[in-house]
């Protein structure tokens, strides 16, 4: 979970542990998330979009030209719901988007089927 606020990756963490999600971890921008995805193997990046330093969008980015990271699968959420914006994102590779604010079977709908694609792929 990566967002520069620190309310917003508690709430995150409580709604994926509340989702029986219990192997989690958490950075506040797109650098040290980069720094620890390189670092470590992970199954799922949620990531905030607007953050200082290294917003998601570029982090999306970095990921997908890294070929070591290209498949992670990568849940972009946001306020932003400009069409462009978003547009961008599917343009950039993003897995999913989830506009906030949003609640744990939201969550729950966007990782099921994250992992739907995962598997048939």
């Amino acid at each position: 979970v990566v967002d520069d606020m620190l309310s917003m990756r508690q709430v995150m963490m409580h709604m994926l542990r509340s989702l029986g999600y219990n192997n989690l971890d958490e950075a506040t921008n797109g650098l040290e998330a980069l720094k620890k995805l390189k670092e470590q193997d992970y199954d799922l990046l949620i990531t905030d979009l607007h953050m200082p330093n290294l917003d998601g969008k570029q982090l999306l980015e970095k990921i997908r030209h890294n070929k070591k990271l290209a498949n992670l699968p990568v849940l972009m959420v946001s306020c932003e719901d400009d069409k462009k914006q978003v547009t961008d994102l599917i343009t950039a590779k993003v897995t999913g988007f989830i506009v906030k604010p949003f609640n744990a079977v939201i969550l729950r709908k966007h990782i099921d089927w994250i992992k739907e694609e995962i598997l048939t792929t």
